[in-house]
């Protein structure tokens, strides 16, 4: 991307430039995995990456900024949660194995990312649009892939006429959503991983179909 990334005041970014920016983002991603968001400060994300603050502040106006810098990439790379559901079927064991693998590559997602979601909930939750737009795009891929889903099965008579599709997808990947971020609490209740995914899928197809999944 030579040419696109610009520091804060307007300047074009040389490679150099933009392999400091990368690596200030990397050690913030590392240090919110270890640390609570509000105590991440400009200097100790600075030190870290072998550099001062006054870099940092060519790249960045301050940490949210930067957050919000990780939060779009991350957005960029949810969107592809689309792929689960492209061309897949619904019926038979075809539609297990679907809600199966939705569930699986939801959950990994989720996982892979949880440092910089639980900063996107937590400023979503605070109201902070430019946080709430974020979390929308990531769910956004999977409902609205779920809602055409729901509406084709209802075109073939294969789902109930009186199902919403919008309110049932919706309801799934909220669902969906919060149990990925409480992927750890299960382990407090006695649910083991394995034993969390083909639940969790069950009610996935239950959803979508109406109907208890063919295994």
């Amino acid at each position: 991307m030579t040419g696109q990334v610009r520091t804060v005041d307007g300047r074009v970014a040389g490679r150099r430039g933009q392999a400091t920016r990368q690596k200030l983002l990397d050690c913030l991603s590392e240090m919110l995995s270890s640390s609570p968001y509000r105590d991440v400060k400009v200097i100790d994300v600075a030190r870290r990456a072998g550099t001062s603050p006054a870099t940092f502040y060519q790249y960045f106006p301050d940490v949210e900024g930067a957050v919000l810098e990780i939060a779009e990439q991350m957005a960029a790379e949810g969107a592809e949660l689309t792929q689960l559901l492209e061309g897949r079927s619904w019926v038979g064991k075809a539609g297990w194995q679907t809600s199966q693998e939705l569930v699986e590559g939801f959950l990994d997602f989720w996982r892979k990312n949880d440092a910089i979601l639980r900063v996107v909930d937590l400023g979503a939750a605070e109201g902070d649009k430019r946080f709430y737009k974020i979390r929308m795009k990531i769910l956004n891929s999977v409902n609205n892939s779920l809602t055409d889903t729901v509406k084709e099965l209802q075109a073939k008579g294969k789902v109930d006429k009186d199902v919403s599709p919008a309110a049932m997808a919706g309801s799934i990947v909220a669902m969906l959503a919060a149990v990925a971020s409480h992927q750890r609490g299960f382990q407090t209740w006695g649910v083991k991983q394995n034993e969390l995914k083909p639940n969790l899928a069950m009610l996935v197809h239950l959803g979508v179909t109406g109907k208890k999944p063919t295994k």
